[in-house]
């Protein structure tokens, strides 16, 4: 501390939203409510200058009901740049002050937020914007992601695919850029979100710190002068609403995921926006003070803001060197990057697969969404996939386990190994991006990261190097983004259906596309009785041939050997193509419904739900007394809470287990309602006498249709399916997507402004469009 005179902060008031990244722009349901400070109310914002000295506060802007944001003093110590919202307006954007108070210019404009900016040595910015024009997978806000541009707010290039938000980026001592990237690749939404790194122009993107620790949010971290480490704030579980949290020192050079890499400088009370000087002299904000961390424990107020403001971002204003610059391998003619895998079998978690079993690796894309109105995935899918993934096709894996392949670039690419029968053995639940020409290698499939392709298989080069990448070959004539009710739904009509339909109802099961409140009968109990496997919002890197297509029933019960129904080979590989992009139901994020469309539902389950409670009381309570056999009266929140609490806040665990053996799978409203046909409902069906046309599986509860109980039930369905019908939803004949879908269409020039949204769209059609848009052309930056 003794070279530093003046540190910089802001005031601003606390944003409302829990989330640590929801501080920008509006909500998805409502464009009038801002998730900025205050719900668009007056802020406090000032960006203030505290001399060490003499106890001086100078006020450098006021922005007089505006708000200021992420100030980064220049490598000069003369200059600060930092995101400022003026009152009256919506949008952050970057700006430049000097740091007398002077010279104050504004750098970008636009319809979009540009906040979290950091100088770069080459004399450009890096940035973190909603440019990329897209929503939260599991939230209603916007996402942000990388930018770069020119000194003066030019050639502004987008350098990250993410369709999460990646945060806080910042210079490390080597030039690359150290910053925190939140994705979910069929994995829990709410566990991962790490330090990683990259180059200025976006290329060489590798996890730096945590990518497999879960429930910590690792954030606003910066390098420690003279060090090889990090201090970052460890934001608790889902993090914390201002990015507060712990600070911790991070080094990766136990590996990437060893806890011991992480150190707590103190514990307690929340700290946020850490600024390590060294090791052992690190600044914060905490309330409306500046304090002092030693490393040892000991936090100390060395500043206190006199008004009622909140205090965020300490930084002393000192003059530092330039980091090297690291040269552009950026290629903007280039549409492709090239992608060089070593040895697939080369692996953290890869036990039982034999070398020679992997035969191709599946390419999949995550794609942006365009809109998003809740905290699940929706119906996206249950408790499943929060994000449609692109099948974009296979490219071949040598015997000695390389690959080398193009890519399409800046877009969100995983794998998938593939054995001799197309039958999923690995799955990776993390995403990669190429930027435009450039050349990426790997050791193999979550390796160990301290570990090169040579200590580990030495000899002659990779049998896939002594040919030209493979490209991509395509699945021809198949959907590349699969809808359950366009796609899958004929498939099992003509293969499942003739057994497993409410008339007939085989083992119990139904696989017609009749509706319940939310999801199709099929679609509820494949997922529900595990005839398919996907991610289930668990944890990461999970074992070989526990995902996709090899652990998913219902592939093989179309192989004649289940009382000989049999798939057709375009069937097979429509069903394949369905599970391996992660088994959705809806296949457009057009299905994604808003708060009108998710209160309609909840009200239809309970009209029927409600006229249910007294029936069962009165007569079915002998059996079905909501214990885990029984029949539960709300069976969403008995079986979810009941989780939550088994598993104690260990995100992913219960959700991954909630269908084994659960009583949802029996007695949830989306199977026991049939709201497309209300006479066919199971609950109407399993208590009324096989004499009855009913199922007797509960005896003979309704000895006819004409038992008043019975009629009650029945009206109260069909006053439930009414209910749905008076706004066609998802899967019904008449859907229209909501007004904001269409709205955000025209925010980003899909539609026309004129627009009728009650004019019908081939939505299908209109998403490809959208996600099109966001592809790099050539020549395009």
């Amino acid at each position: 501390m003794r070279e530093v005179e003046e540190i910089i902060y802001v005031t601003r008031a606390r944003y409302d939203d829990s989330h640590w990244y929801a501080n920008i722009g509006y909500y998805c349901d409502d464009e009038n409510k801002k998730a900025y400070a205050g719900n668009g109310a007056p802020d406090v914002g000032k960006l203030c200058k505290w001399s060490v000295r003499t106890g001086k506060v100078t006020v450098l802007l006021d922005a007089k009901g505006g708000s200021v944001r992420d100030p980064q003093v220049h490598y000069d110590g003369k200059k600060i740049l930092f995101s400022y919202r003026p009152a009256g307006t919506d949008y952050y954007h970057l700006y430049e002050i000097n740091t007398d108070g002077t010279g104050l210019r504004q750098i970008t404009s636009g319809p979009y937020d540009d906040y979290e900016a950091t100088y770069l040595p080459d004399g450009d910015i890096l940035f973190v914007s909603t440019r990329g024009k897209r929503w939260v997978n599991c939230w209603m806000t916007q996402v942000g992601i990388m930018f770069r541009c020119d000194a003066q707010g030019r050639n502004i290039i987008q350098v990250s695919a993410n369709t999460e938000h990646d945060n806080t980026p910042w210079v490390m001592p080597d030039g690359r850029i150290l910053y925190t990237r939140w994705e979910y690749v069929d994995r829990s939404q709410v566990e991962y979100h790490h330090l990683w790194v990259m180059n200025p122009d976006g290329t060489g993107a590798m996890v730096y710190y945590g990518n497999m620790r879960s429930w910590i949010v690792m954030i606003d971290a910066k390098p420690v002068p003279g060090s090889d480490k990090v201090v970052a704030c460890f934001s608790p579980g889902h993090g914390v609403n201002e990015h507060e949290g712990i600070a911790t020192l991070v080094t990766p050079k136990l590996g990437p995921d060893d806890p011991r890499g992480a150190v707590a400088l103190h514990k307690g009370k929340r700290v946020r926006d850490p600024f390590p000087l060294a090791e052992n002299c690190v600044l914060a904000a905490q309330d409306n003070k500046i304090v002092l961390m030693d490393g040892s424990g000991v936090v100390e107020t060395i500043f206190t803001h006199t008004a009622n403001e909140p205090l965020h971002e300490p930084r002393p204003i000192l003059a530092r060197p330039r980091e090297p610059v690291i040269p552009h391998r950026v290629q903007p003619a280039a549409t492709t990057g090239t992608m060089i895998l070593a040895d697939v079998y080369q692996s953290r978690n890869l036990p039982g697969v034999k070398r020679g079993e992997i035969k191709k690796l599946l390419l999949l894309e995550s794609l942006p969404k365009p809109v998003n109105f809740s905290g699940g995935p929706d119906l996206t899918s249950f408790l499943g996939t929060f994000t449609l993934e692109r099948v974009l096709g296979t490219v071949p894996v040598e015997e000695d386990g390389s690959a080398y392949f193009e890519m399409p670039a800046n877009r969100q690419i995983f794998f998938v190994a593939l054995d001799e029968h197309d039958l999923s053995v690995k799955r990776m639940q993390s995403f990669t991006s190429l930027m435009p020409g450039e050349t990426m290698s790997c050791a193999g499939c979550h390796e160990p990261r301290a570990q090169t392709p040579r200590e580990s298989k030495p000899g002659p080069a990779l049998q896939a190097l002594r040919r030209p990448p493979s490209k991509i070959k395509s699945f021809e004539g198949f959907p590349d983004v699969v809808d359950l009710h366009r796609d899958v739904q004929p498939v099992l009509d003509r293969a499942c259906v003739p057994c497993h339909n409410p008339a007939k109802a085989e083992g119990k099961i139904l696989l017609t596309g009749d509706l319940g409140p939310h999801f199709s009968h099929s679609y509820f109990t494949l997922i529900m009785h595990r005839l398919v496997a996907d991610g289930r919002n668990g944890l990461g890197n999970q074992p070989p041939r526990t995902i996709g297509s090899s652990a998913s029933r219902l592939l093989k019960l179309g192989d004649g050997t289940h009382y000989g129904a049999r798939y057709t080979e375009r069937e097979w590989r429509m069903i394949w193509l369905w599970i391996e992009s992660a088994a959705p139901y809806a296949g457009s994020y057009a299905g994604l419904r808003n708060e009108r469309s998710q209160q309609l539902a909840g009200q239809a389950a309970g009209i029927a739900l409600r006229a249910l409670a007294p029936i069962q009381h009165n007569r079915c309570g002998s059996c079905h007394n909501g214990k885990p056999e029984g029949l539960p009266i709300n069976p969403t929140h008995y079986d979810l809470d009941k989780r939550r609490a088994e598993y104690k806040g260990n995100a992913g665990q219960y959700e991954r287990l909630l269908t084994d053996n659960d009583p949802y799978a029996r007695y949830g409203p989306d199977i026991l309602l049939n709201l497309t046909r209300p006479e066919m409902s199971k609950v109407l069906l399993a208590p009324l006498a096989k004499s009855a046309g009913g199922y007797g599986w509960c005896g003979e509860v309704f000895a006819s249709r004409e038992d008043p109980d019975y009629r009650k039930l029945l009206a109260a369905i069909w006053e439930a399916k009414k209910l749905l019908e008076s706004e066609p939803r998802y899967g019904m004949p008449g859907f229209r997507p909501n007004r904001q879908f269409i709205r955000e269409m025209k925010r980003f020039g899909i539609l026309p402004q004129e627009h009728d949204p009650a004019q019908p769209v081939d939505y299908f059609a209109l998403e490809q469009q959208y996600w099109r848009s966001l592809w790099h052309y050539s020549g395009r930056p």
